[in-house]
């Protein structure tokens, strides 16, 4: 008796749907450095006009806040999550976003939950000026179970070499500047899932299902428009590990980031009676508290780059200074 891939657990027709299904919203992400189409055996991306580029990459995953979208059935947010992720990371470096691919693997594809999840994606690419030059789905039968999948991305951007930002030039008396998240984020969810077990409860007018699946936000357009008139020294993107870990990623040895949660505007979901159970400490160590970006500058354009952001839909607002230091981050 003999035996098909489709009898193993691998529906090659299906896997053919899906991409039939995400080619379009892809094509809608291309400009005139992408060089060829999906189906290829590598995507061909032209650097364009550049002095002297540096290639800025970045990788990452959306984390278990995709058990929130398995048990909710919402797929078409954690792919902005995906893009979101890695674009904030090379950011950080002053990178203009190039392109962007996707890794999409389930135990048994559906395509059009895979086409659900990848038009996420694309609207990230969008938000980021990305191009979503290729990626892969792979069906793994046995290894996921049925109905749950994982997704990681690749990013890759450029910036001259002598506009880098890489927390060297971070002095002391410079001032932190936070804008503000749109939650959660895509950081902390195996504890956030121990704390909410019914996703339909209702809280602020949305359910927890909705305000935990609210996509990260992307901060590519506020940042560049802010670089195009200002000096930024530093930059950090906070994920995993909240102020804590991520801002002293950017301050040189010597210095410290003096900042205070006075200032701090935390996000509504953090109000939440579930929070309660977990201390403070744990709280800011793990969370991002209502900021998921932080720039770092001159004390002088402090007003002025609060005022770029604000134009560009960001209420950012200061939440401390540089000092002398050796542990690099105090937040009191």
């Amino acid at each position: 008796m003999s035996i098909s891939y489709k009898d193993s657990g691998v529906d090659k027709e299906e896997g053919y749907k899906s991409v039939e299904k995400i080619k379009n919203g892809a094509k809608s992400t291309y400009n005139a450095n992408v060089m060829n189409d999906l189906g290829s055996f590598g995507a061909l991306y032209k650097l364009g006009d550049y002095k002297k580029p540096v290639l800025v990459s970045g990788t990452d995953g959306v984390g278990t806040k995709l058990k929130v979208a398995f048990e909710t059935g919402i797929y078409n947010t954690v792919g902005i999550d995906c893009v979101a992720m890695c674009i904030n990371d090379i950011l950080c470096h002053g990178a203009k976003p190039l392109f962007f691919l996707d890794y999409l693997a389930c135990g048994k594809l559906d395509s059009n939950v895979s086409a659900e999840i990848v038009s996420g994606v694309v609207e990230g690419c969008l938000q980021s000026e990305a191009a979503l030059i290729g990626g892969e789905t792979a069906e793994m039968p046995g290894f996921y179970t049925p109905g749950e999948y994982d997704i990681a991305g690749f990013a890759v951007g450029a910036v001259e070499e002598d506009q880098i930002v890489n927390g060297l030039d971070v002095k002391e008396n410079d001032v932190l500047i936070a804008i503000p998240s749109s939650g959660a984020h895509s950081n902390g969810f195996s504890l956030i899932r121990k704390l909410f077990t019914d996703f339909t409860e209702v809280y602020n007018g949305k359910t927890i299902g909705e305000h935990l699946l609210t996509p990260t936000k992307i901060y590519v357009k506020p940042v560049q428009a802010v670089m195009k008139e200002v000096k930024i020294n530093g930059m950090a993107h906070i994920t995993g590990g909240g102020l804590i870990e991520n801002v002293p990623r950017t301050i040189p040895d010597g210095l410290c980031a003096n900042i205070q949660k006075s200032k701090i505007q935390i996000h509504e979901l953090f109000k939440h009676d579930a929070f309660s159970r977990v201390n403070e400490e744990e709280m800011w160590g793990t969370f991002n508290m209502g900021i998921g970006f932080v720039l770092i500058v001159d004390a002088k354009d402090k007003e002025k780059v609060i005022e770029i952001l604000e134009k560009n839909g960001e209420n950012a607002y200061e939440i401390g200074h540089i000092g002398k230091g050796d542990e690099k981050i105090c937040l009191k």
